[in-house]
């Protein structure tokens, strides 16, 4: 079913069906609804009767030049001229293009906006963006040269060129990238389409780029927190740790609700085990340093890692929540300039703002950044653990399989999650604190909202890989010890998470069987959510 959007309902799930293909290849679709095709003709119509003329008031962006030439009047034999050298001028994006799912959300998302009947474009602009989407013609759009205010002016005007069949614009259509009069025609639309007044300036003013961005690493976020709860698990019972610091009535004495939810989840998955006991410590495991018969010294409170993980996991949800706000009302938001509104007097008026800053983007992506990336930290330092005797009570060294020398273990693997963690740790460095004046001073200070965004989807991408990196490591040491721990069952969640898990350790149990291949089917799994749609089915949700 195709999503409508109308400027004002349109969800960030939304936006992924229409940014990321399904599991058949194919995209959801986008329409205008009908009353929002209505109302933005309407004021069309009013802009086109009453202000498109060379004696009406100078009205920004409409009749006159930006920036510093907003003073300059435009005349209208000169309109579809200026639209095009707008973009012209402000198409100066530079570095690799955006992905393809980030290229589709920004399309739908300014779409959206326009959807809101704020910007005055005509509505033939809306669906060509619309046309463009549902024809899976992706333009080509530098990912580097914005500063978030004014807009995402240079990677939105790359779009617009494509929009509009510029000769030296680009599309990637059916997985080629060519020229965009060629892609469109193909695509059997036409190339050319000419600007009115205040369609380019709508094009490409308003942050949208690094709100495409947003919602797609914010979404990846979710997913990627409630695997991390998953990996906590399997460590846990790895390591036969305690369940006391997970107890209701522990987190009844700090309240906070995050902290509160992934204790509820640790005991939806391993509430029921028999790993995590006393009993179960009585075993020997392969390289514990005790004879069969000797009791271990008691556990009475687990690391850091293990036992605080309701602390560090907790904050990342409430985090999350903040940003969604965040997102979600930036979907739903009108962000070029300037606006048109009803006047009550039959007419509209235009007024000059702001809502082009991306610094409520910004910043919600700087603390993404910093709250998932300290989620991939403590993970690492848990799978750390794992490959560690001296620290894992026991499981083999390197959780290694096979003759030991000749086959090496896991490792290397912890080595390359902790280089993700030490990239990470950069990529945290707030950007929406800097700013630098552009355009003469007529920009004194910029949000740097689009490379906020795009560091917190690297850093969101990184963490998906480490948790990952935690879930096969934590199931490859469950595996392991299986034939001597047998008579202390998982909990029921735990075995429903190595059951979906079982295929991918399968080859690192036969010897040294291990490839960037299989990390890259590990990060799958977190990805599409197997794992929590199996721990799901046999506990009930996950908070």
């Amino acid at each position: 079913m195709a999503i409508e959007i109308d400027g004002r309902t349109l969800t960030a799930a939304d936006v992924m069906r229409v940014a990321r293909s399904d599991a058949s290849g194919g995209f959801e679709e986008a329409v205008l609804s009908p009353e929002a095709r209505d109302r933005i003709a309407a004021t069309r119509a009013y802009i086109d009767a009453h202000w498109m003329n060379d004696q009406a008031p100078l009205m920004y962006a409409f009749n006159t030049g930006v920036g510093l030439f907003k003073d300059q009047r435009v005349l209208m034999s000169e309109m579809v001229s200026y639209q095009t050298k707008t973009i012209y001028a402000h198409a100066t994006g530079i570095g690799e293009p955006l992905p393809e799912d980030a290229v589709r959300a920004t399309m739908l998302l300014r779409a959206n906006a326009f959807a809101s009947n704020f910007s005055g474009p005509r509505v033939e602009l809306v669906e060509r963006l619309l046309a463009f989407l549902n024809a899976g013609l992706h333009p080509v759009i530098p990912a580097k040269g914005s500063v978030g205010a004014s807009g995402d002016l240079a990677p939105l005007a790359h779009m617009a060129g494509a929009v509009c069949g510029f000769p030296e614009a680009e599309i990637v259509y059916r997985g080629q990238r060519m020229p965009a009069r060629e892609a469109i025609e193909a695509a059997g639309l036409t190339p050319d389409f000419d600007l009115g007044a205040k369609d380019a300036s709508a094009l490409i003013n308003g942050s949208t780029v690094s709100l495409a961005i947003a919602v797609l690493a914010l979404e990846d976020a979710k997913r990627i927190r409630k695997a991390a709860d998953v990996s906590l698990c399997l460590s846990l019972e790895a390591m036969r740790c305690e369940k006391v610091a997970f107890l209701p009535i522990v987190h009844a004495a700090r309240p906070h609700p995050g902290q509160a939810a992934v204790a509820r989840n640790v005991l939806k998955l391993i509430g029921d085990s028999e790993r995590c006991s006393e009993a179960a410590r009585l075993t020997v495991f392969p390289e514990e340093n005790r004879k069969e018969g000797v009791a271990p010294p008691p556990r009475v409170q687990d690391v850091y890692s293990l036992r605080c993980a309701p602390q560090v996991h907790g904050p990342v949800i409430q985090a999350l929540d903040y940003i969604d706000g965040v997102i979600a009302t930036e979907i739903n938001s009108a962000t070029d300039n300037p606006l048109i509104f009803d006047d009550s007097k039959g007419g509209y008026v235009s007024l000059s703002g702001g809502h082009f800053h991306g610094q409520y983007v910004a910043q919600a992506m700087d603390l993404l950044a910093i709250a998932m990336a300290d989620l991939g930290s403590i993970c690492e330092r848990r799978l750390a653990r794992l490959i560690d005797p001296t620290m894992s009570y026991g499981l083999p060294r390197n959780l290694l399989a096979g003759k030991k020398g000749l086959n090496t273990g896991f490792a290397t693997v912890q080595c390359s999650m902790s280089a993700l963690v030490m990239e990470n740790r950069t990529l945290c460095m707030p950007g929406s604190v800097d700013s630098i004046p552009g355009k003469s001073n007529a920009e004194d200070h910029v949000s740097n909202s689009t490379w906020c965004a795009r560091k917190a989807r690297t850093v969101v991408e990184n963490v998906e890989q480490i948790v990952a990196g935690e879930l096969l490591m934590a199931a490859q040491a469950l595996s392991l010890v299986e034939p001597v721990a047998k008579a202390h069952p998982l909990g029921t969640g735990s075995r429903a998470a190595l059951d979906s898990i079982r295929s991918f350790i399968e080859p690192a149990l036969d010897g040294d069987r291990w490839y960037a291949s299989e990390m890259r089917k590990a990060r799958e799994l977190v990805r599409f959510d197997s794992i929590v749609e199996a721990v799901e089915a046999a506990v009930g949700r996950l908070e």
